[in-house]
């Protein structure tokens, strides 16, 4: 006996489990230690868009990182929005780094540019 879908259902399982793999992996904070550091360093790129706006940052000593922002709605809401950082501006960064040391990951919960605060999560910040 042979199983034949139809082409439809073929491509609406196929984008439904790409936006599920892709919101599984970095949805939530399980990945990230549970310690806020910070990371100072130059943005190399901005991205604003689903499923996470995110920033590629540039440190002096430990390279490339990539700093997930809040969901769209929520940055915006923190007022980060187009324009609001340019590559070469400088950063800092509040968050949490990602759990796997070799992983230039973090989830960012404030982020300061050129002196600018913009609180993403403000229930995370430290009292």
């Amino acid at each position: 006996m042979t199983l034949r879908f139809s082409r439809p259902a073929v491509l609406a399982f196929a984008g439904a489990l790409v936006i599920a793999t892709t919101a599984f992996a970095h949805h939530g904070w399980e990945w990230a230690e549970e310690k806020q550091t910070n990371l100072e360093g130059t943005i190399r790129e901005v991205y604003i868009g689903p499923p996470h706006p995110s920033l590629k940052v540039e440190t002096a000593s430990d390279g490339l990182w990539t700093v997930d922002l809040s969901n769209p709605a929520q940055t915006t809401r923190s007022g980060f929005v187009e324009g609001s950082a340019r590559p070469g501006n400088k950063i800092v960064i509040l968050g949490n780094r990602s759990a796997k040391k070799d992983q230039k990951l973090m989830k960012a919960v404030k982020i300061t540019v050129e002196g600018k605060d913009f609180i993403l999560y403000p229930e995370r910040m430290p009292k």
